[in-house]
């Protein structure tokens, strides 16, 4: 039996048709863009992630010589808001960014293992996280959930 799956998502021509909050999250995105170790891509990627609470945790990517042993700016500021503040579990968005070799901004979407990664966590907390992705042009893509980025998630 054949079946159909659609996805929700909204695009944007400019994040100033987004609210206040969400275009101060993206800002935030592209300032940790610089805290990024990307000698060996020359592809920086910057990740805010706000908190319940208002506040906000940032991630850049990390590459290493041995690669795979780096890791997405989404999974830094994930991991890293979990480490921080374990009483404070509960993720309403996060905003990625990119900036190419020369320094431009350009589109980032989280990759296979993000998502995978981001889903477990929209799972366990039992409500949507809106991820946000900068793209080119100044365009912006907002996925309502993670689940949307990745329907058939591997579940527990």
């Amino acid at each position: 039996m054949d079946k159909e799956l659609t996805i929700r998502y909204q695009e944007y021509e400019s994040q100033m048709e987004l609210a206040v909050a969400e275009r101060e999250l993206l800002q935030r995105a592209v300032e940790a863009t610089e805290g990024a170790y990307a000698p060996y891509s020359s592809f920086h990627v910057g990740a805010a992630l706000r908190l319940k609470d208002g506040s906000v945790v940032v991630g850049s990517n990390q590459e290493n010589v041995a690669y795979p042993s780096g890791l997405c700016a989404e999974r830094t500021a994930l991991f890293a808001a979990s480490a921080q503040r374990p009483d404070c579990r509960d993720y309403v968005a996060l905003a990625i960014v990119g900036r190419d070799a020369e320094g431009r901004l350009c589109e980032a979407s989280p990759c296979g293992a993000c998502r995978q990664v981001l889903a477990e966590y929209e799972h366990v907390q039992g409500h949507p996280l809106r991820v946000i992705c900068f793209l080119d042009g100044g365009r912006v893509r907002v996925f309502p959930a993670v689940a949307d980025l990745l329907p058939f998630s591997f579940s527990f």
